[in-house]
């Protein structure tokens, strides 16, 4: 029964990091382009509709991509009781890496101040982002069902 729960856990904190990842992603995004945004003539609620849209796409496509990486780190987690969140973090924020550029992420330069450098650091940050919402559901506790 144990087992049940703990895999129920991982599932839900699986799904809520990947709705903070992609907050954190469209938020990061977004950002630059705020202010034209806000004047638009759409109304606020209307706004935030689609800001959620937006993040509800962004999450779909990020849970059906990082699925698979993903669920090999947290076997690796479980099966090593790694309940740290610094393991956590850092792992998300890899992943998010890994998975936009490829294994060889850290090889692409860009001129201090562009946008690829800050979208790098958007992506990162919502790797970690993501991690941390694991951590915070359900990598706590990871290793205890043994």
């Amino acid at each position: 029964m144990a087992v049940l729960v703990r895999v129920m856990m991982i599932i839900i904190g699986y799904i809520l990091a990947c709705l903070a990842a992609s907050l954190v992603l469209t938020l990061g995004t977004l950002a630059p382009e705020w202010d034209d945004l806000s004047q638009l003539s759409m109304s606020p609620a209307l706004q935030s509709i689609a800001l959620w849209s937006v993040v509800a796409v962004g999450a779909t496509v990020i849970f059906a991509l990082a699925v698979l990486p993903a669920l090999l780190l947290i076997a690796l987690a479980e099966g090593f009781a790694l309940r740290s969140v610094v393991v956590y973090g850092a792992l998300g924020g890899v992943l998010a890496l890994v998975m936009s550029y490829g294994l060889d992420f850290a090889g692409y330069v860009g001129a201090p101040g562009s946008d690829f450098v800050r979208e790098r650091q958007v992506l990162a940050a919502s790797g970690i982002a993501g991690g941390l919402v694991y951590w915070l559901f359900a990598g706590r506790k990871a290793g205890k069902w043994k």
